[in-house]
């Protein structure tokens, strides 16, 4: 990795610091989400899942765009979270938030399609044996839809890292602050001269995602055959 520039490492560590995050905090409120569109049945149910699904039919920049109406410093929430110390907007912590919001559904998506797999009959077996409803979802429904809540998460962090629309439009292309790899790339191709050092950084970002979906595939494996010898 000798080749790599100063700037370009920066963009990578920053690309992967900001999918982690977006991934991390992505996932309690994905894991809940699913559940209730897997198995709930609640008035405005069709309305969450539109809007679950939003950020996958909107222009990437309209969803920026929003964002940064709420989120800037005189924005409603981005006001609030100043008086604490928190900014948001044109920092990395915003391009992790804008993240998470363009690769939320693709986790719901694939944790609601492995919940739905699972037999409601089961969990309502451990109900009449005495087992909460929390209970029953840890210790039936959780084991069996983890390759599903790994698959989404790895799906999730490769979308993150190649987030581009959002991410510009909230934080803005700061080098070493808000830069992740596509915004460099971005940079790289509109300085003369440039194609060089964009191609260097096309090829690590073709190699991260390839290597997060063979290592999702590979654990996805390993832990439905676990699964599949514990039954």
């Amino acid at each position: 990795m000798s080749w790599l520039s100063p700037s370009d490492w920066q963009a990578v560590v920053l690309s992967l610091k900001v999918a982690g995050w977006a991934t991390l905090l992505s996932l309690p409120p994905g894991l809940f989400v699913a559940y209730a569109l897997a198995r709930w049945h609640f008035p405005g149910r069709s309305l969450v899942n539109g809007l679950v699904h939003l950020p996958l039919i909107l222009p990437p920049v309209v969803t920026g765009y929003l964002l940064l109406i709420g989120f800037a410093p005189n924005g409603v929430i981005g006001a609030a979270l100043a008086k604490i110390g928190i900014t948001v907007a044109f920092s990395w912590r915003g391009a992790a938030l804008a993240a998470g919001i363009m690769a939320f559904p693709l986790m719901v998506r694939a944790i609601r399609l492995a919940i739905e797999a699972v037999d409601p009959k089961l969990e309502q077996a451990a109900s009449t044996l005495g087992a909460s409803r929390i209970a029953s979802f840890a210790t039936i429904t959780l084991p069996l839809i983890l390759p599903g809540i790994l698959a989404g998460s790895i799906t999730a962090f490769a979308k993150a890292m190649g987030e581009f629309g959002a991410t510009i439009t909230f934080v803005s292309n700061i080098p070493g602050q808000t830069q992740t790899l596509p915004l460099a790339i971005y940079s790289q191709l509109q300085v003369p001269g440039g194609e060089a050092e964009a191609a260097r950084l096309v090829v690590i970002s073709v190699t991260l995602a390839l290597g997060a979906l063979m290592v999702s595939e590979w654990l996805a494996r390993r832990i439905a055959a676990r699964i599949a010898g514990q039954t």
